[in-house]
């Protein structure tokens, strides 16, 4: 019992740290907004009667330099995320190239590339290799950079820390291309592996694990968290770098073991930041993206490799079918953010923590 007891401290402590922080935080920030009044002379105007367009106006002219950093944002946002998309009409048109989206000659259709693409006999093969793949891919990709971020977090020597790091950040800056090039020479027919089994006497046409639908997920989703869980860690070890040092100090007096710590002090440190980060991912959960999919796809693993996004590419792009294509890519856009909301929600409700 004295054990259980001398581990709780460290999370007691922890919590008092961070509401000191957060009133000592509050409070610079109330010293900083005395200062631009007194430097303004905005401190003899009493701000009790003046009414919300002059304290809005009054707080523009102090801060509202800080909104020049988000105009760049803000253009690229709106230019090549909100201009275009208004292309979603194209769902319920027979749109063809050459065509106005909108004009005099418009060919409405209403919901027909919908009830095609539903009524497709391979729509649920599709879906649910897509909901698989991305699933899976969640699972095991989401939790693997916070693990790795909070075990460099924890090591002593800085060079060994550096080392790593640079490790795990290199695959990231591999091109797909060349990725996959990587895994065909190395689980691809008369690859590396066929060949190491030909030669312990195995099959002798090799493992081609390249035309096995068996083999397809794995590969995809390990040499994806492979090549980027040490880039998606950097944000963690940037949170982790936060964290106040006093309270591991005050976690090692309490007879906290390093291990320990990372449960009581780093974990609760960062867990606003994986919130934010879970609710990012789950609202992006099923973009596999068709890239990687249509260069590892061949014609033996077809059977789990036709996802939505290449249903798209294949039928709208390639077959001609840009209405057909277009519904099916905005079916998954409102599956995503469906998905956004309801993490979100529960987010609310169990951490209250959330992005709105």
């Amino acid at each position: 019992m004295k054990r259980q007891a001398k581990f709780g401290a460290p999370e007691v402590l922890a919590s008092q740290a961070c509401e000191n922080e957060a009133q000592d935080k509050q409070e610079h920030e109330d010293l900083v907004d005395q200062a631009y009044e007194m430097l303004d002379g905005s401190m003899l105007v009493d701000k009790t009667k003046m009414t919300k367009w002059e304290r809005w106006k009054d707080n523009f002219k102090r801060k509202g330099w800080i909104l020049i950093f988000i105009i760049p944002a803000f253009i690229y946002v709106l230019i090549f995320c909100y201009v275009p998309m208004y292309g979603i009409l194209v769902a319920f048109q027979d749109y063809m190239p050459g065509d106005q989206i909108i004009g005099s000659d418009t060919v409405w259709v209403g919901f027909e590339n919908f009830r095609i693409f539903f009524s497709n006999p391979n729509f649920w093969d599709y879906f649910k290799n897509t909901f698989l793949l991305c699933i899976l891919g969640f699972i095991v990709g989401f939790p693997l950079p916070i693990i790795v971020a909070l075990l460099l977090n924890s090591l002593r020597s800085k060079k060994v820390k550096k080392g790593l790091q640079i490790l795990y950040y290199a695959p990231h800056f591999i091109s797909l291309v060349v990725l996959v090039g990587m895994l065909k020479l190395i689980f691809g027919s008369d690859g590396l592996l066929d060949q190491l089994s030909i030669k312990l006497g195995g099959d002798v046409n090799g493992l081609k694990l390249f035309l096995s639908p068996e083999a397809f997920r794995p590969l995809f989703i390990f040499s994806g968290n492979w090549q980027d869980f040490g880039w998606s860690a950097i944000i963690y070890l940037a949170a982790l770098s936060g964290v106040d040092p006093a309270l591991h100090e005050a976690a090692k007096i309490d007879g906290a073991s390093r291990f320990r710590r990372i449960f009581s002090v780093d974990l609760p440190a960062i867990l606003p930041t994986i919130v934010m980060l879970m609710i990012l991912s789950v609202g992006n959960l099923m973009n596999c993206g068709y890239e990687k999919v249509l260069l590892m796809q061949t014609s033996g693993n077809l059977e789990t490799s036709e996802i939505l996004s290449t249903y798209v590419y294949t039928f709208g792009l390639i077959g001609g079918q840009y209405g057909v294509g277009t519904a099916a890519g905005l079916f998954n856009s409102v599956i995503n953010v469906v998905l956004l909301v309801i993490a979100n929600f529960t987010s609310k409700k169990l951490t209250n923590n959330s992005m709105w």
